[in-house]
């Protein structure tokens, strides 16, 4: 189990809300790495590890980022809410990418400053500073001052995007002449819109606007808010360089500090949003089920390919040669010895000595051709497609990697399988023993009456006197025993013909059982399975996005 996931469920321990969903996302996060887009999943990976780290640092202190363009007077701002003249003022920004803090009440807000990554230098606190103007209402905020979002050098970029993600709650300082500007709305406001409850929007410079179109101007700035999908959320009308506005916009500001609720609200919108993305790609439609109907034609397929028909004709014609040399005439049986084995020309049924000699040995079968491969290939198309319908894109890749993840091992173990199934044609039946020990006294008594008419035609032909033979039914006995030794043997020989006919089949139908069952178990292991083991991700992904969601 990854760290991400130990820590989400380390969290999800404290039984809240919030903790739970992170867990969820964590869950989610494991169960469509790999299967859904990496992106993706590596940014719900990464909200999985930085609300988990924001919730393990102090929830007494809210990070309030001050964002905005060049010129819109966002370091102003912060100056005036600071009290302090902490922030370089002017058109153009000081080259460095770093982030201004000021922290109201830094006692445990260390860990804190030391994860936003703000250096020493561009670190201080307010309790520090000997004036009057700092207030308890404040006590807990971390205030930032972002990089200007528009700045030409790339790292304010990466710094500004890597802190609008950190922060508790966020403060849009714009300014009157571009507060319309599409890089912000396009970049920040609208991405963010499942935030709204924990983002400010302060219109500063509004000294600079006459006071009749003052609100024309608001009006215009909350509609294109709500067009980014931030409707409702509060818009204050500032000036840092007269000071109008400032209080209500620390007031706005002091709420949030003090119901201390940004952060986990925060981290709950990070959540839902990651977790609303995942589940967009991931779908919803309910788990599917792989049964014995699905692979039916698959198990068809392989048994087709591994030579399971040639192997069940083999099986008869053995089974009925071995029962006939056992029940046929004992005159002629023999010559049955003189055709070969069905079995043994394949290298199959060896006797369990020979198969040790042999065990690591390939069947004579011959090997599947084009046209059996090519069913086999489509018949595991035919079951990754027929069990991923209704599924979404990535999974039904997903679905179909996994039905081929190990075609050639399953192409491989076909005629290890085949060989290494128990057919069942070992022994003959016990009625073919007692019908070989019957032929074998009918051929003792026509061989004996045979020799007793010889003996009696020799003392004849030396015309000494005979002994009396003895009759029965009128013919004496020596010639009904040759006769009917010859007759009856025959006759039960043939009898037992369809007899064997009868057990041949049987044999062959319980050898293709066999077969069948040994190919559903290799198909199940190969292919199957690895389908299955897909669908339980994608059932614990949907289960766990659930969750993640609430």
């Amino acid at each position: 189990m990854s760290s991400l996931l130990e820590g989400a469920r380390r969290l999800a321990g404290r039984r809240t809300d919030l903790d739970a969903r992170l867990a969820g996302l964590a869950d989610a996060v494991e169960a469509t790495r790999g299967r859904l887009d990496d992106g993706l999943v590596d940014e719900a990976a990464r909200v999985v590890d930085r609300v988990s780290s924001r919730l393990r640092l102090s929830a007494e202190h809210t990070v309030v980022a001050l964002a905005g363009a060049t010129g819109s007077g966002k370091s102003s701002t912060f100056n005036r809410l600071t009290g302090l003249d902490l922030a370089a003022v002017g058109v153009r920004r000081p080259t460095t990418s770093w982030a201004t803090a000021c922290v109201w009440g830094s006692s445990g807000a260390q860990d804190l400053i030391e994860w936003l990554g703000v250096p020493p230098r561009h670190q201080v606190s307010r309790d520090s500073m000997l004036d009057t103007g700092s207030s308890d209402e404040l006590s807990g905020l971390v205030l930032l001052d972002l990089p200007d979002h528009d700045s030409t050098e790339v790292s304010h970029h990466l710094e500004v995007e890597r802190l609008v993600r950190l922060a508790d709650l966020l403060v849009w300082v714009l300014d009157p002449q571009k507060y319309a500007d599409a890089a912000i709305h396009d970049r920040f406001l609208k991405p963010l819109a499942t935030h709204r409850d924990v983002m400010l929007v302060a219109l500063n410079h509004i000294d600079e606007v006459p006071e009749d179109r003052r609100p024309a101007m608001l009006a215009d700035l909350r509609r294109l808010l709500a067009g980014d999908g931030l409707e409702g959320v509060p818009v204050v009308a500032t000036s840092a360089q007269t000071g109008e506005g400032i209080p209500e916009l620390r007031q706005a500001i002091a709420r949030q500090v003090t119901a201390k609720a940004a952060s986990r609200a925060r981290s709950g919108h990070d959540v839902a949003k990651a977790a609303a993305d995942l589940a967009a790609a991931n779908g919803t439609t309910r788990p599917p089920r792989v049964d014995d109907h699905n692979s039916e034609e698959l198990v068809d397929a392989v048994a087709d390919a591994a030579g399971v028909p040639v192997v069940v004709e083999a099986v008869e014609r053995a089974s009925a040669a071995r029962a006939r040399r056992a029940t046929g005439w004992p005159v002629t049986a023999w010559l049955g010895r003189l055709r070969p084995d069905p079995l043994r020309r394949l290298h199959l049924d060896l006797g369990s000595r020979s198969r040790d000699l042999v065990a690591n040995a390939r069947s004579s079968l011959p090997p599947a051709n084009q046209v059996q491969r090519a069913r086999v290939g489509s018949a595991i198309r035919g079951l990754a497609d027929q069990v991923s319908a209704g599924l979404t894109p990535a999974w039904v890749d997903a679905v179909r990697r996994a039905s081929t993840s190990r075609s050639a091992d399953l192409e491989d173990r076909l005629d290890h399988v085949v060989g290494s199934t128990q057919l069942g044609v070992g022994e003959v039946p016990w009625w073919c023993r007692a019908v070989r020990f019957l032929q074998w006294l009918l051929l003792l008594a026509a061989v004996a009456g045979g020799i007793w008419l010889a003996v009696l035609a020799v003392l004849g032909y030396l015309q000494v006197p005979a002994p009396s033979t003895p009759r029965y039914g009128g013919f004496p006995l020596p010639t009904l025993m040759l006769v009917g030794g010859v007759v009856l043997g025959i006759l039960l020989a043939l009898v037992c013909r369809v007899l064997v006919g009868i057990g041949a089949r049987a044999r062959a139908r319980r050898a293709r059982r066999r077969l069948r069952a040994a190919m559903a178990q290799l198909t199940d292991e190969l292919v199957v399975g690895p389908v299955r083991a897909e669908l339980a991700a994608y059932a614990r992904a949907l289960a766990a996005l659930d969750r993640a969601r609430g």
